[in-house]
C-alpha cells in the first residue's frame, strides 16, 4: 500500500513545506510546523466550496434575479444591532473572544429565541449533552425546538443538519471540528480551513444562518488560518475585562451592515443581560467632587455613549516617569502630555501619569483628546471639574482644538443624562442647529482649560 503523502503546515500563517523546519521561513514563528496529510484526488474534486447553489456557468449580472435582503431577528436587540438589523439568511458568522467571556452563553440564548418558529441545531464539540442542558437551565433556556448534538465529526454534523433542516445552526467551536479524510488533528490549519469551507457551502446552498465560535490566540486574534476571517460573512469579537462585568460585542467585518456598531452586555449569574442605556451604566459609579474625572462622548456607529475618563498625576519616585493608559492609546496619552508641557507650560515631566476609561470601554477616536488633557490638569492641580460639563474635541500638536464629527447625537445623549453645558471646538459649535445645553466653543487648548478650570 502506497504511503500517504504529507506536508508540514505552519499553524500561524499556513505556510507549507515539504520537510519539517524548526522555524517558519514565512512568519518566523518557532515550532509551528505540523505534519498534515494531503487531500486525496477524490476529496479535492468534491464540490464543497461552491456557494452558488448548483449554478455551474457564469451569468450576466443584469440577469441575476434581485431579491430583498431577508433577515431574522435573534430577539437580542444588542446582537441584532451589531449584525445590522438581524441575522441574514444564508450568512456565516464567526464569533471570537477570550475563554469564559460569554460566547457560548450569548449564542445559546440567541438560538433559543430563533428556535421558537423553526427547529434549530446547536452542535457542541466541547461539552457533553448533559453539560449543555445544565448550562441551558442556568440561563433559563427552554429550547422546545432546540436540538443539541455533541459531535466533532463535521460529516456527521452536516448529515444531521440535512435531515433536521434547521432554521439556524450553531457550531461551538470550529477548532474542535474535523474531517477524517484529512488525517490531521482538529484545530490545525488544514482542518479549520476545510471545515469552514464545508460550512460556508452548506449555509449558502440551504440559506440556513450559521454561527461559528472561534478560539483566540494569546495576542487576541482568532486561531487558525487568516483565510478563515476572509471566508465568513461577519466577524464578531466579544470583548471585556476580567475584572468588569460588562461585555462589548464589536463587528470587525460585516458584509450586511456597518462595522461601527457595538452591543453592550452585563454578565450576571443568570447569563448575559442587555444594556439598553450604556451611558447611565458607565456613569452610575462616578465619584462626586473628585479631581481627574471628566466625561466625554464616544461614537460607535450610530450610538453615542458617555464615558468617564479618569487621570491620576503624581510625583514619580523613580528616575523615569511612568505613562500608563487603559482604554486609551498610550502613545496618544504621551503625545497629549507633551502638548500640555510645550504649549501650556504644564509641568508633567517629573510625574507619573495614569489614564483609565471607567467600565472597560475603549476610546479609539480623537474626539476624546480634550477630555484626557482636562483630566490630567485636573488631577495635577487637584481641582475637580464640574460634574455637569461634557468635554469634546481633538487636540493638535500646535495646541489647537479641532472639530469632531456628529455632534448632535452626542449632545442629545448628554442632555438626556442631565448635563447642562458642553465645551467643544468652535468649528463644531457653528454647525449646531439647536441644543438644550449651554455651548462653550473654544479654539485652543489653553482657552478650554481656562473655561473649565478657571
Amino acid at each position: 500500500m502506497a504511503k500517504a503523502r504529507t506536508h508540514f503546515t505552519c499553524q500561524s500563517c499556513a505556510y507549507q513545506s515539504a520537510k519539517w523546519l524548526g522555524r517558519c521561513t514565512e512568519c518566523g514563528t518557532w515550532g509551528s510546523l505540523v505534519e498534515e496529510a494531503e487531500l486525496s484526488a477524490a476529496s479535492q474534486s468534491r464540490p464543497a466550496w461552491g456557494a452558488s447553489g448548483g449554478q455551474s456557468k457564469p451569468v450576466l449580472l443584469q440577469d441575476v434575479e434581485s431579491a430583498a435582503e431577508s433577515r431574522r431577528l435573534t430577539g437580542i436587540a444588542e446582537l441584532d444591532r451589531v449584525l445590522g438589523g438581524g441575522v441574514t439568511l444564508g450568512s456565516l458568522v464567526l464569533i471570537g473572544g477570550d475563554p469564559g467571556i460569554g460566547k457560548s452563553t450569548l449564542l445559546l440564548m440567541a438560538v433559543d429565541r430563533l428556535s421558537k418558529d423553526r427547529p434549530a441545531l446547536y452542535v457542541s464539540g466541547e461539552e457533553s449533552l448533559r453539560q449543555t442542558r445544565m448550562r441551558a437551565e442556568r440561563l433559563g433556556v427552554r429550547g422546545e425546538q432546540l436540538h443539541v448534538f455533541a459531535e466533532t465529526d463535521l460529516e456527521k454534523v452536516l448529515g444531521a443538519a440535512e435531515k433536521l433542516a434547521p432554521g439556524c445552526l450553531i457550531i461551538d467551536s470550529i477548532q474542535t471540528m474535523f474531517l477524517a479524510e484529512l488525517g490531521s488533528a482538529p484545530g490545525s490549519v488544514g482542518q479549520v480551513r476545510e471545515c469552514a469551507g464545508r460550512l460556508m457551502a452548506y449555509a449558502k446552498k440551504t440559506g440556513v444562518p450559521t454561527f461559528m465560535v472561534g478560539h483566540v490566540t494569546k495576542d487576541g486574534s482568532i486561531a487558525g488560518p487568516r483565510v478563515l476571517e476572509h471566508m465568513v460573512d461577519t466577524v464578531l469579537y466579544f470583548e471585556g475585562e476580567r475584572g468588569h462585568p460588562f461585555r462589548i460585542l464589536r463587528a470587525h467585518k460585516n458584509r450586511f451592515g456597518s462595522t461601527n456598531e457595538i452591543g453592550v452586555f452585563e454578565m450576571k449569574g443568570s447569563g448575559l443581560a442587555e444594556v439598553a442605556d450604556p451611558s447611565a451604566l458607565f456613569l452610575a459609579e462616578r465619584p462626586k467632587g473628585a479631581s481627574g474625572s471628566v466625561v466625554t462622548s464616544t461614537l460607535n456607529g450610530t450610538r453615542p455613549i458617555l464615558v468617564e475618563v479618569q487621570a491620576l498625576v503624581a510625583p514619580t519616585g523613580y528616575g523615569t516617569a511612568r505613562r500608563t493608559a487603559i482604554g486609551v492609546d498610550s502613545n496618544r496619552v504621551a503625545l497629549l502630555a507633551a502638548v500640555l508641557e510645550k504649549k501650556e507650560g504644564v509641568q508633567l515631566i517629573g510625574c507619573d501619569i495614569f489614564v483609565n476609561v471607567a467600565g472597560g470601554m475603549s476610546l479609539t477616536e480623537p474626539a476624546s483628546d480634550l477630555a484626557v488633557c482636562t483630566a490630567l490638569v485636573s488631577s495635577l492641580q487637584n481641582r475637580p471639574v464640574d460634574a455637569h460639563t461634557l468635554i469634546l474635541g481633538e487636540v493638535g500638536l500646535a495646541g489647537e482644538v479641532r472639530a469632531v464629527a456628529q455632534v448632535e447625537p452626542r449632545l442629545a445623549e448628554a442632555a438626556k443624562m442631565g448635563f447642562r453645558r458642553v465645551v467643544l471646538p468652535k468649528a463644531s459649535a457653528r454647525r449646531l442647529e439647536g441644543t438644550r445645553l449651554e455651548v462653550l466653543g473654544v479654539d485652543s487648548l489653553g482657552e478650554a482649560l481656562g473655561l473649565v478650570m478657571g
